[in-house]
C-alpha cells in the first residue's frame, strides 16, 4: 500500500506528534487492519501509514506486530466485567445471559476484536493464544470451577465451541438467516446447549485402561 510519496507533504501533514496520540492512532488503525484482513494480511507499514505515523513506532510502542496486534484486540468488555455479569442472576438461565451478554457486546463494536481474533486465530499463534486463554482461563473456566458438578476444564471448552461459533457464522462467515437474527431468537436456540454445558449431564468420564 505504500507509493514512492509516503514522504511529501501530504504524508507529512497526516503525521501525528510522538506520544499518547501516535499510541491511539495506531491502535485504531491496527484494529480496522486486523478485522479487515486478519493478522497475516495486515501489514505494520500500511497500519502505520493509516495511523500518519512512521513504522518505527510500532516497535517503540508496542515491541512488533504480535505486540500491536495483542495491545489493539482488548476486548470490548472486561474478562472479569463478563464473569461477574455472567455469575449474577438465576443459575437456570445463565446459558441465556451468555448468549445475550456476548450478543449485546459483539453487536455494539460490529463483531469487532472478535473478528480479527477469529480471522487471525487460524494462522498466527499468538491469536489462537489470546482465543484459547479467553476461553479457557478469562471467561468459561472460572464459570465452569463455579458452577459446574465435574469436569469443569471441558465444561469451559464445550462452552467455547458454542460461542466461538456462533461468533465465527454471524460475523465472520455472516450465514444467513443467522447472521441477521435477532437476540431472542438465537437465546432460544443456542442457550439450552450452553446451560447443559455447563451444569448438565455432558456424559460419562472416561476412565483409565
Amino acid at each position: 500500500m505504500s507509493t514512492g510519496t509516503e514522504s511529501t507533504s501530504p504524508r507529512r501533514r497526516g503525521r501525528r506528534p510522538a506520544g499518547e496520540d501516535t499510541r491511539r492512532a495506531l491502535l485504531d488503525a491496527a484494529r480496522r487492519s486486523f478485522a479487515e484482513h486478519g493478522f497475516a494480511g495486515a501489514t505494520v507499514r500500511a497500519i502505520a501509514a493509516e495511523a500518519g505515523v512512521d513504522a518505527a513506532m510500532v516497535n517503540h510502542w508496542f515491541g512488533g506486530k504480535e505486540g500491536l496486534f495483542a495491545s489493539a484486540m482488548e476486548l470490548p468488555l472486561d474478562p472479569k466485567r463478563v464473569g461477574e455479569i455472567l455469575l449474577t442472576g438465576p443459575l437456570e438461565q445463565m446459558g441465556e445471559r451468555i448468549v445475550r451478554t456476548f450478543l449485546g457486546v459483539w453487536d455494539g463494536a460490529g463483531g469487532g476484536a472478535f473478528v480479527a481474533l477469529m480471522r487471525s486465530a487460524s494462522s498466527n499463534e499468538t491469536a489462537a493464544r489470546m482465543l484459547r486463554e479467553f476461553i479457557s482461563t478469562l471467561v468459561f473456566g472460572p464459570i465452569a470451577r463455579r458452577v459446574g458438578p465435574d469436569r469443569p476444564a471441558l465444561r469451559a471448552a464445550l462452552c467455547g465451541t458454542q460461542i466461538a461459533g456462533l461468533g465465527m457464522v454471524r460475523y465472520v462467515i455472516k450465514l444467513e438467516p443467522l447472521a441477521s437474527a435477532d437476540h431472542d431468537t438465537l437465546a432460544a436456540a443456542v442457550a439450552p446447549n450452553l446451560q447443559r454445558y455447563l451444569t448438565g449431564d455432558i456424559g460419562p468420564t472416561s476412565t483409565p485402561t
